[in-house]
């Protein structure tokens, strides 16, 4: 079983920064890639960012060049760093966590990001 606990959500002015923070139950380099999806009120839960094992990142348009997803095994944590924030971010924030065995894609509970405009 794979516990992933979101943290670092909140309220913050259009324009503002935040940094989410996913904490694993186990090491991060023991998942095949990690990431961060989001769902607004009323849409579907969509891919923020994610990172593989070996480092590679791919982001969605809307958060390119103001977003940045990065791990720490050191802390088998992996954030995502949101600058310029907007008011079309407000969002729960998900962590996942991928592996080749089942549970293949395990979820956090979510941490709420809500931008003021």
């Amino acid at each position: 079983q794979v516990h992933l606990v979101e943290s670092g959500g909140g309220l913050v002015q259009a324009g503002g920064s935040l940094r989410l923070s996913c904490a694993a139950s186990r090491s991060i380099f023991s998942f095949s890639g990690m990431g961060w999806y989001r769902q607004a009120p009323g849409k579907q839960r969509d891919l923020v960012a994610g990172i593989t094992k070996d480092g590679r990142t791919n982001y969605a348009d809307s958060v390119k060049g103001r977003f940045t997803i990065s791990g720490d095994i050191t802390k088998n944590t992996v954030y995502l760093q949101m600058n310029s924030l907007k008011p079309e971010d407000t969002a729960v924030y998900y962590c996942i966590a991928d592996q080749d065995i089942s549970p293949y894609r395990s979820w956090g509970q979510g941490t709420q990001v809500t931008v003021s405009s």
